[in-house]
């Protein structure tokens, strides 16, 4: 039963994240009547260096930055490094290929990721194909938009507000601010998420390991003292050939999220990416700190297993400081979910309004409607497999970047060889990609226990990149015998 004294703390938790959600609704009316769906999902193409990085920098750090890189650092230790990793490598790689995706997309005039393969294969059936992948793909990212959403009021408010309920009214807000705000909508509020994300994740990420340690290096010699294997990688599972596996795969899928894909469309030139190439990789830092914060939670707030100890964060911030911190942290954690869950909806909206009224003839205004029609429709099925799955956020995370990934062979050829683009060989090699993840989940099986006597230099690489080769050579198979070559699009 809550107390007085629990109760006044919640109602100051809460109140700081109510206040911060107003501020968030504010800003989105930047973002209100939208005229056409290029507005409303691409702003018009109108974002310059600047906007451009909060909106990449705002749907990239999201609860899965909050929750699930302190919960893996606090139950995994060295595997979660690859959090840091695979990031600072795309960004590397982003300086040459989202130019070349934005030429593209603008001379198209496309604004979605199933448009862009529409054209560039010359083909609207593989549009279709792409959204479908795309939506699959997107889903378990809003899921964990949403069950992080949760766990953040629910602990936030000291367990006033249940998780299931605090799932639903954060669902009903995210939809009423998707359809209000926009694409600008989200890249203004995403400023504003960035720098609360930065003060509270900085400053915890110091104070935490001083106040229970008496410091950062003291805190590392605690625990190497207590568990000497904790920083090191385990000789098999989540071994260095997994950690070198899974970095491939995701930065191989880190910019073929159908929400950031169309996010590229809304930038007003090129050098908008080449400028933020050379910065992004600084905002890895932050994630230090994050890392710091489930180190210092292991003596704090031990035995936390399982879905569980993504509660890290919450757990030692909320058992070390007052109402006013936990409510800053809630507020940060608040936005983590809204900004990147935005646009989650918007894109996944957008997509499936385009297949609805691609062969419609509405006028631009009615698209916008339809999109927006299909927000609540999207958020749905989202609650639904938020209440069907107990998987830690980080799971869910990289079971949905294996099925993103599958878009990137596809991608590659329009960019390097467009005049031998074949509809049925990117179609191919994408569902066999989606066969392999799809096998191995509903399955559960790995390739150890395929493999059980290879040794697990084999057997330990992610299952996304297996399946990433499996549709680079039936693409290839394809690709090569397409007698001769088209003219590019």
């Amino acid at each position: 039963m809550t107390t007085a004294v629990e109760f006044g703390e919640a109602t100051i938790a809460l109140g700081l994240m109510a206040l911060t959600l107003v501020i968030a609704f504010v800003l989105s009316i930047r973002g209100r009547g939208a005229q056409s769906l290029e507005q409303w999902s691409v702003a018009s193409r109108g974002f310059g260096s600047v906007l451009i990085f909060m909106l990449l920098a705002g749907e990239i750090y999201t609860t899965f930055t909050f929750l699930g890189g302190s919960g893996w650092a606090y139950a995994r230790g060295a595997p979660a490094y690859y959090i840091i990793g695979y990031a600072s490598v795309a960004y590397a790689a982003s300086y040459w290929l989202l130019p070349a995706i934005w030429r593209r997309g603008v001379s198209w005039q496309v604004i979605t990721q199933p448009d862009y393969f529409a054209r560039a294969y010359d083909s609207p059936w593989l549009g279709r194909v792409v959204a479908i992948v795309g939506t699959c793909a997107l889903i378990p990212y809003l899921v964990l938009q949403l069950k992080g959403l949760g766990i953040l009021v629910s602990e936030s408010s000291y367990g006033l507000i249940h998780a299931d309920l605090a799932i639903l009214l954060g669902t009903a807000a995210l939809i009423v601010y998707v359809v209000l705000a926009g694409v600008r909508g989200s890249a203004y509020t995403a400023a504003f998420k960035d720098i609360l994300v930065l003060c509270t994740v900085v400053g915890l990420g110091i104070a935490l390991p001083y106040t229970l340690h008496g410091g950062i290096g003291p805190m590392f010699d605690t625990l190497i003292a207590k568990q000497p294997e904790f920083f090191v990688f385990p000789e098999r599972g989540l071994s260095g050939t997994w950690y070198t596996s899974t970095i491939l795969m995701t930065v191989f899928g880190f910019y073929m999220w159908p929400h950031t894909f169309g996010s590229v469309f809304a930038a007003r030139s090129d050098a908008a990416f080449r400028r933020n190439a050379i910065l992004m990789p600084l905002y890895q830092i932050i994630l230090l700190f994050v890392f710091f914060i489930g180190f210092a939670a292991i003596t704090a707030v031990p035995g936390l297993k399982g879905p569980d100890a993504d509660l890290a964060l919450l757990r030692v911030t909320r058992l070390s400081y007052g109402p006013w911190v936990m409510g800053l942290v809630g507020a940060a954690g608040l936005l983590t979910a809204l900004v990147p869950g935005s646009l989650i909806l918007m894109s996944t909206a957008t997509i499936l309004s385009r297949l609805i009224t691609s062969s419609t003839g509405l006028d631009a205004r009615g698209e916008v409607r339809i999109a927006q029609r299909m927000v609540p429709c999207v958020a749905a099925l989202a609650l639904f497999f938020v209440y069907r799955g107990g998987q830690t956020i980080v799971t869910l995370l990289l079971f949905a970047y294996a099925i993103v990934t599958q878009l990137f062979p596809a991608v590659l050829l329009t960019l390097l060889w467009p005049h031998r683009t074949n509809a049925m060989g990117a179609a191919a090699g994408m569902i066999a990609g989606l066969g392999v993840v799809a096998y191995t989940t509903m399955a559960d099986v790995t390739l150890a226990t395929i493999l059980p006597s290879v040794t697990s230099h084999i057997t330990d690489i992610n299952i996304g990149v297996l399946a990433l080769l499996v549709n680079i050579a039936v693409l290839a198979l394809f690709t090569l015998a397409t007698s001769g070559s088209r003219p590019a699009p």
